[in-house]
């Protein structure tokens, strides 16, 4: 997704505001008008003496197309006449017929409207429509109160619902996050309990073997001198002969035998001791940490505040609702409405940004969070709003030699090639209104002949928008009307540069002979955070403009949008 730079804010002037129906209060009312007492039609008719005509003054639920006003049914004219005598029933449709200001309603136009019908000439009266205008009055009134009640309702309706379902939401993502915490916890406690078994593993197998190596060297000893005072006790009690031979056998060998030399045994106090060091206040931390885990919050700190179309795109604008929070940088995420899955598209200290490549006529969801003055979370999502372009994305025209153009045909870059001419829209898709916009992406060496602008029609054959019937700014920010360079200039074009046009109508009609013109357009030009406002006078009036670019070389790759 190319998104590009909102590092500039604009006023483009086509926007759906998204703010929040007004809330009313508990008890709130909306008066429609002043209360009146008023009578039934029955009692109506019978005050005047009249019989009730047939048929049904209103239908429940269908709201009239305007309200009637009153009227007499008299004898206008020949037509009237003879339909004097005559009694009239009103048909169901009349309690909502329009009745357009100032239209005759004698007897002839409301019979050939459809209104009334003649049931039978035995009556000499007429039947006095002018009775019935309370009753339609009072029902355009309750129809009108009951559609603005609806229309609260289902705002309400609306409201329940979003807060059901971000309680539910909310439900689902506490005992997830709080799910995954515990299990995380119990595996770092077990992973840190296997490492200091290893490490009571480790030093028990150190300091034990020299002690079992001082053990095996003990036993040695105390076997050897068993067997030494064995064999001393067989010499002892063997003959004179047999003893001095083994005297002599048992002195040679007790000789080799250092019977003084003792192996060392370390104290207990030299030998390791081992323990476990746990500190308890770790469970104080972990407490006062946990305590503090978490937030629920009833609304987000930023909201979307306003989308505006652009041809092949929409311009986010989000605000902070919350004044207590501090807001360091901002995330926003769209996806179609047919899609489960949001990407990011900018995150940045702006509080707006357009984001391109969109379809027209495709429903996209958009939503925006920020992250504190310090911190790192990010805070909850904004409500999601729904925002679409009904504007035809502004395309280059494709095939043009010397151009290259990107899939969508809204970047064009100038290569190698030698070029024809002025690279055209593909269509005069600009209207007055609307806010043009191109975006330098990368710059190749200028020329004084190099032209970004707009005109009135194509015109093959010219290398330049420095024409008639063209307005359109150079690379080395002069502003060139009909082909005449304008005294003012703007800042020369660099990479990242923005241009924007903005036209507006002024007059239409003839203006001046002298000024050589008959329809006349106001054009802003802003660059660099500079602008110039003129006039522009064309030969004949025009509802859209093609828009166009030039470069004598290389190098040279810009947006449109």
């Amino acid at each position: 997704m190319e998104a590009a730079d909102s590092s500039r804010s604009e006023d483009l002037g086509r926007g759906v505001h998204l703010g929040l129906p007004r809330a009313h209060g508990p008890g709130w009312s909306q008066r429609l008008g002043p209360a009146q007492p008023s009578r039934t039609r029955e009692e109506a008719v019978r005050k005047r003496g009249q019989r009730e005509p047939s048929g049904v003054v209103g239908e429940r639920g269908v709201p009239p197309r305007r309200e009637l006003q009153s009227c007499v049914i008299g004898a206008g004219g020949p037509a009237g006449k003879a339909a004097q005598g005559a009694e009239l029933r009103l048909l169901p449709d009349a309690a909502r017929t329009v009745r357009p200001e100032g239209q005759n309603t004698s007897l002839p136009n409301l019979r050939e409207a459809g209104l009334f019908d003649r049931e039978s000439k035995s009556s000499g009266e007429f039947a006095d429509f002018k009775l019935l205008t309370p009753s339609f009055t009072n029902e355009d009134a309750a129809q009108s109160y009951r559609r603005e009640l609806s229309q609260r309702l289902q705002g309400l309706r609306e409201a329940r619902r979003q807060i059901k379902e971000s309680a539910s939401q909310t439900r689902d993502v506490l005992k997830q996050h709080f799910n995954d915490l515990k299990g995380t916890l119990a595996k770092l406690l077990d992973e840190r309990l296997v490492t200091l078994l290893q490490e009571v593993d480790t030093i028990e197998q150190e300091t034990i073997k020299p002690l079992d190596d001082c053990q095996k060297l003990i036993e040695h000893g105390v076997n050897t001198a068993e067997d030494l005072v064995q064999e001393g006790e067989l010499a002892i009690r063997g003959g004179i002969g047999e003893q001095n031979e083994k005297l002599w056998s048992f002195t040679k060998k007790a000789s080799h035998i250092q019977l003084d030399s003792l192996p060392e045994v370390p104290l207990l106090v030299d030998v390791p001791c081992l323990s476990a060091q746990l500190d308890d206040s770790i469970l104080n931390i972990v407490k006062d940490h946990i305590f503090k885990h978490g937030t629920v919050a009833s609304r987000p700190p930023v909201q979307i505040e306003e989308l505006i179309e652009k041809p092949g795109g929409i311009i986010v604008r989000w605000c902070k609702v919350d004044d207590d929070f501090t807001a360091q940088d901002y995330r926003l995420q769209f996806r179609k409405c047919t899609s489960n899955h949001f990407e990011d598209v900018y995150v940045g200290s702006e509080t707006e940004f357009i984001v391109l490549h969109i379809d027209p006529n495709v429903d996209y969801q958009f939503r925006v969070c920020a992250r504190g003055d310090g911190r790192q979370e990010w805070s909850p999502w904004s409500v999601p709003q729904i925002g679409h372009s009904t504007l035809v994305p502004h395309e280059w025209t494709a095939g043009f030699e010397g151009y290259s153009l990107s899939s969508r045909r809204n970047i064009a870059l100038r290569n190698d090639a030698e070029s024809s001419g002025v690279l055209y829209s593909s269509a005069p898709t600009y209207f007055c209104g609307q806010t043009l916009t191109f975006r330098v992406e990368t710059v190749g060496q200028p020329d004084r002949r190099d032209s970004i602008g707009v005109c009135a029609e194509k015109q093959n054959g010219y290398d330049s928008l420095q024409r008639d019937q063209a307005v359109c700014i150079s690379t080395n920010g002069a502003v060139f009307v009909n082909g005449k360079e304008m005294t003012n200039q703007l800042p020369a074009v660099t990479s990242g540069s923005t241009v924007t046009f903005d036209v507006e109508a002024v007059t239409l009609g003839s203006t001046n002979n002298n000024e050589g013109g008959n329809f006349k357009l106001r054009v802003t030009i802003s660059s660099n955070n500079r602008e110039v406002v003129f006039d522009w006078l064309l030969d004949q009036s025009c509802g859209s403009l093609y828009f166009g670019c030039s470069f004598f070389y290389p190098g040279w790759k810009v947006l449109v949008f």
